[in-house]
C-alpha cells in the first residue's frame, strides 16, 4: 500500500512563490510516475504537472514557464516549485502516483491560496 503526504501549501501574494513537497511511503515502485493535480472550488480536478521515473515531464498549459516539477527517487519525494503565482492558481493541490496513467494513490491534499 502506498501513502502520499503533501506539505508546503499556504497563503501567498500574487507574483509570489511556493514549493510543495510530497513524500511517498510504502510499496512505491521505482517505475511509478508522480504528479500534482489541483481542484478549485466548483471545478474538476486537473493535472498540473507529472514526472516519470526517467524524468520526462508534462505540464498544464496554464502553468508552463511558471511551475517546475522534480523528484528525488532516493527519497521517494516529488516537488512542485511554483513561481509567479496568480489568484487563479488557488486550489487544493493533490499529489498522485501512477503507473501508465493508472492511479496508484492520492495524497490528502494541501491548500494553496494566492491572494493579496
Amino acid at each position: 500500500q502506498v501513502q502520499l503526504v503533501e506539505s508546503g501549501g499556504g497563503l501567498v501574494q500574487p507574483g509570489g512563490s511556493l514549493t510543495l513537497s510530497c513524500a511517498a511511503s510504502g510499496r512505491i515502485g521505482s517505475l511509478f510516475a508522480m504528479g500534482w493535480y489541483r481542484q478549485a472550488p466548483g471545478k474538476q480536478r486537473e493535472l498540473v504537472a507529472r514526472i516519470t521515473s526517467g524524468g520526462s515531464t508534462n505540464y498544464a498549459d496554464s502553468v508552463k514557464g511558471r511551475f517546475t516539477i522534480s523528484r528525488d527517487n532516493a527519497k521517494s519525494t516529488v516537488y512542485l516549485q511554483m513561481a509567479s503565482l496568480k489568484p487563479e492558481d488557488t486550489a487544493v493541490y493533490y499529489c498522485n502516483t501512477d503507473t501508465n496513467w493508472r492511479t496508484i494513490a492520492w495524497g490528502q491534499g494541501t491548500q494553496v491560496t494566492v491572494s493579496s
